[in-house]
């Protein structure tokens, strides 16, 4: 029955369509137009009776039978609000209206384009509900709404697209769950829901999805726990982002299985368990975010697909932070690859000391081990990290001498040393990051005076040297602290 109204529709718009003319194409642009704010309508200023309907700028027209088959208006910086004339260009393949400020609803019309097979409306002010009549859009491939203001539920209609390959309704306000008719969507490769008010279980249907590249639920209310067989029925996942929800249990021990995964997001959801060895053997993977989850036991072993990783020579960025780690921290660490940017083990309950060796991730930006049980010093080769902006290791039970070294550090921002036992003088060099911005080393054993170069660099803002053995000379600058 669904199959027959829906050839009936069909059948019904073709009709229809050949009712209009590209006189009734141009009365519909020339309509499209009159709602355009007036500050930018002088954009569309060759949209005019005196002009050749296909001569107009941003208007693609066929060939043959001279009708509007493409409107491409995005990023032109139009305001407004959306005609429903734009339901008469029944010959439309392809509208692009993303990157304005239109806003009002979506109109009903839209869904007489039965031909269009590109939809484009991301980064707008669009309001309202998604229309039920864009299910009727068969041909549709790209359908973005992203970036916008829309609210309500996903039609279950949409389950009826099934030609579409990219889909985006991510940074709306929609809500409830996912319909099971998205399991239809069989040719999707790119699906983005992230940034809305989704809740319920993890949508059971996405599994149906299996030519899936790109998925994205990132910031919603989804609960549950991914099935164990998650990456043998999503073997094309390229990008997975599933964090900030409610998901519970382990990860999937088929995840790495997906031979060509690169980014995969699991931070902000309540996973426990262990963080599999077998991400070593994803040859492509470059982020691995699983922070502020309660993996681990507090235990040996933990930290075991640290040296795993090692074979990941494309990694970028690993952050593990906020999490039930223990165990020591693995010597192999500083074999990471050197195109790692983001290191982040912090709150945690690692123990050992930092490797010497830390200093060959030459390409390190933020190294985070806060709030752990470390001990030992500050490596002398962290000197060789010229591209790292933060170093924090505060609140572990580190001593030793603060290196020289670290004043190779040029670009580094902010410095947290505080909470541990570094004991000495402060360096000197530590004058030479003219770009640090926050240094904190309270709660130490450091003696001597405060450096002078210390106090000249210029765009320091926030100093704490308390709680040590420390003599300040005179400086009229006014630290916060």
């Amino acid at each position: 029955m669904r199959l027959f109204l829906l050839l009936s529709l069909a059948a019904l718009m073709l009709v229809e369509a050949y009712k209009f003319t590209d006189e009734t194409d141009k009365q519909a642009l020339l309509e499209f137009k009159s709602k355009v704010s007036e500050g930018r309508r002088s954009v569309l200023s060759s949209w005019n009776n005196s002009s050749p309907l296909c001569s107009w700028t941003w208007v693609k027209c066929g060939r043959e039978h001279k009708r509007v088959t493409g409107l491409d208006l995005g990023g032109l910086q139009l305001g407004g609000m959306k005609s429903p004339s734009i339901g008469n260009l029944s010959f439309l393949t392809s509208l692009n209206l993303e990157n304005n400020s239109f806003g009002g609803t979506i109109p009903q019309e839209v869904g007489n384009l039965f031909r269009i097979q590109h939809l484009l409306m991301s980064l707008n002010f669009l309001e309202g509900g998604i229309p039920t009549k864009l299910g009727s859009l068969t041909k549709l491939a790209y359908l973005e709404l992203g970036k916008n203001y829309l609210k309500g539920k996903i039609p279950a209609s949409l389950g009826n697209l099934t030609s579409l390959k990219y889909l985006s309704f991510g940074s709306n306000n929609i809500k409830g769950g996912i319909p099971n008719d998205i399991s239809r969507l069989t040719q999707v490769l790119y699906l983005d829901l992230s940034m809305n008010h989704f809740s319920g279980v993890f949508p059971p249907g996405i599994y149906n999805l299996s030519l899936l590249e790109s998925f994205n639920i990132f910031g919603n209310g989804f609960s549950g726990s991914l099935r164990p067989d998650f990456g043998n029925l999503l073997p094309n996942i390229r990008e997975l982002y599933v964090g900030s929800n409610h998901l519970t249990r382990l990860i999937p021990t088929t995840l790495p299985n997906i031979s060509n995964l690169q980014m995969l997001g699991m931070e902000s959801n309540s996973l426990t368990g262990s963080i599999p060895s077998s991400f070593g053997n994803v040859q492509y993977l470059q982020t691995l975010e699983l922070n502020n989850n309660s993996l681990g036991s507090y235990s040996a072993g933990d930290l075991d697909f640290l040296g795993a990783l090692t074979n990941c020579t494309q990694l970028d960025v690993l952050t593990v932070s906020e999490n039930v780690l223990g165990g020591i921290l693995p010597t192999s660490i500083a074999n990471i690859s050197i195109y790692v940017t983001e290191l982040s083990l912090g709150w945690n309950l690692i123990s050992g000391s930092i490797p010497h060796d830390i200093g060959n991730i030459i390409n390190l930006q933020t190294l985070l081990l806060a709030n752990n049980l470390l001990t030992g010093g500050l490596p002398a080769s962290l000197g060789k990290l010229s591209n790292l902006g933060l170093l924090s290791v505060f609140s572990n039970r580190m001593s030793g001498e603060i290196p020289f070294s670290i004043g190779n550090i040029t670009r580094l921002e902010k410095l947290y040393l505080d909470k541990n036992s570094f004991e000495g003088t402060i360096p000197p060099s530590l004058g030479n990051c003219s770009y640090m911005l926050r240094l904190r080393m309270d709660h130490n054993m450091l003696t001597g005076t405060i450096p002078r170069e210390i106090m000249k660099i210029s765009p320091l803002v926030f100093l704490t040297m308390s709680n040590n053995y420390l003599t300040w000379l005179f400086t009229k600058r006014c630290w916060k602290t």
